[in-house]
């Protein structure tokens, strides 16, 4: 059984940064990709992006650019690095890790408890 375990979120003007963490235990194998989405009150979660067990990256168009993926050398743990961020980027950010990287969180067998970002104007 995997936990992923999300942190980094908080409270940041437009324009700011922050660097969200999803740490993961309890994984066996080396193959696996991690999937970033967002949620908002009344939507739809939302893909923003994923990273794969060889550190391909794929980013959805309204992050591309201003939100970066990266992963620790032990493999444990996954960042996604949020710049320049807007007010529609508020959201709670959720971890997810499954076997390949997908678009769709459906496709993801584990994941985080998320982590809220607030982002004022």
């Amino acid at each position: 059984q995997v936990t992923l375990v999300e942190s980094g979120g908080g409270l940041v003007q437009a324009g700011g940064s922050l660097r969200l963490s999803c740490a993961a235990s309890g994984r066996t194998s080396i193959s696996y990709a991690t999937g970033w989405f967002r949620q908002t009150p009344g939507k739809e979660r939302e893909f923003v992006a994923t990273i794969s067990w060889n550190g391909s990256t794929r980013y959805a168009d309204s992050v591309k650019g201003r939100f970066t993926l990266s992963r620790d050398n032990t493999k444990t743990t996954d960042y996604l690095q949020l710049s320049d961020l807007k007010p529609e980027d508020s959201a709670v950010y959720y971890c997810a890790q499954g076997t390949s990287p997908s678009l769709y969180s459906s496709l993801y067998d584990y994941w985080g408890q998320g982590t809220r970002v607030t982002v004022s104007s």
